[in-house]
């Protein structure tokens, strides 16, 4: 209870506090800050996807200064032999005002990710966007199908649905690429699951769609138990190690990342980084309120 409180309070406290908690969870302010952790990641066998923060921008000049530093990114990274792949969230591209602007601003990023080898996953957010993020991930993964991925959120009911609705337009000899997590935005009882081991249970519903059909699934998560259960399936369907691919964020369960590499599975870590930190940091805290005392302890040992 207080570590929710505590969470709720967060983010009317200056932004230096904050960074105390976000050094751990965040690469960096800039691109240089990005290219340290994912060469370090790389070193180790671990693969990474790269996101620049910021969501939900006010207006088309702000989405036009994104789509520049995403198609800079995606240079630096080629020149710097990065092993990683991007993220990006539409709504950082107008999608609720204009969702034509939105995909053509979109796709002048996935272009230059195609002239780099590069994949682009189209991140889902909360429920508004849903539709509107399947629709602009088909318009992309039809014309770009080597280079665009998309995310599904097992806490959504509709999700398996939605899987079914996708897996008509895969293309057999290069699966489609899934990104399947719990989800994190607050939704209603009335669209999403609510308790732990319902999500958990559509999200095993959803891994095993994806793999029997024969889709390319990055599972994400941090769950130990969920992961053995994962882990079950992949033998089940008997699915090559090149076939399937676990993600967590950077920063987040260090060790259960080793152990998993360790064990011959592909890793990819999400590696978010840009001046825009502070939304992130403090929506993932009202998420995961249990890191509150990461906070708190960081700021008694700096002081």
């Amino acid at each position: 209870m207080i570590n929710k409180l505590i969470a709720w309070i967060i983010p009317f406290l200056p932004e230096k506090f904050i960074w105390i908690f976000s050094k751990k969870y965040i690469a960096g302010k800039n691109f240089h800050d990005a290219v340290k952790i994912v060469k370090l990641l790389n070193a180790k066998g671990v693969l990474t996807t790269i996101d620049i923060l910021g969501e939900s921008l006010s207006n088309k000049q702000q989405a036009k200064k994104f789509q520049k530093k995403y198609i800079q990114t995606i240079e630096k990274s080629s020149e710097n032999d990065l092993l990683t792949t991007f993220s990006l969230k539409p709504t950082m591209f107008d999608l609720l005002k204009d969702f034509e602007f939105c995909y053509q601003t979109i796709r002048e990023i996935v272009i230059n990710a195609v002239r780099h080898n590069f994949m682009i996953r189209i991140d889902m957010e909360d429920s508004q966007c849903t539709d509107l993020e399947l629709e602009l991930f088909e318009k992309l993964y039809r014309e770009f199908p080597f280079n665009v991925g998309i995310v599904i959120q097992a806490y959504l009911k509709r999700s398996l649905s939605d899987l079914k609705t996708i897996q008509k337009f895969n293309i057999p000899n290069h699966p489609l690429n899934i990104r399947l997590c719990k989800g994190i935005y607050i939704e209603s009882p009335d669209i999403a699951y609510k308790k732990k081991n319902e999500i958990n249970t559509n999200f095993l519903r959803c891994l095993n769609f994806i793999l029997a059909q024969n889709m390319f699934p990055a599972i994400a998560t941090h769950d130990k138990k969920l992961i053995r259960n994962c882990l079950s399936l992949i033998s089940k369907h008997k699915a090559k190690k090149d076939h399937y691919e676990f993600q967590m964020l950077y920063g987040v369960t260090p060790r259960l990342r080793d152990t998993i590499v360790n064990e011959g599975h592909t890793m990819r870590i999400y590696v978010p980084y840009g001046e825009k930190w502070f939304h992130y940091c403090t929506r993932r805290l009202k998420e995961n309120p249990h890191i509150v005392c990461d906070i708190i302890l960081g700021f008694l040992v700096r002081n």
